[in-house]
């Protein structure tokens, strides 16, 4: 005798991105992934190339208060 079971797709949680992804500002391509980073005097900065066209640029962003992290030089 064989067995069958019913399966029903379930939809996963939905949780929203907290920044939506890079667009090329040449092709508008979306980026997934910046291709580096870097962390100086409580600033972030982030280096994106798009991989359709080249194009390339730099995203900064300042973080309010890090007492932890390495100042300019430090490192």
């Amino acid at each position: 005798m064989t067995a069958t079971a019913e399966i029903r797709p379930t939809l996963a949680p939905f949780f929203p991105r907290g920044a939506e992804r890079m667009i090329c500002a040449i092709c508008a391509d979306t980026m997934v992934a910046a291709e580096a980073s870097a962390f100086s005097d409580n600033v972030v900065s982030y280096l994106w190339t798009c991989d359709t066209c080249g194009h390339g640029f730099v995203t900064k962003h300042a973080l309010k208060d890090c007492p932890d992290a390495p100042k300019h030089g430090d490192f």
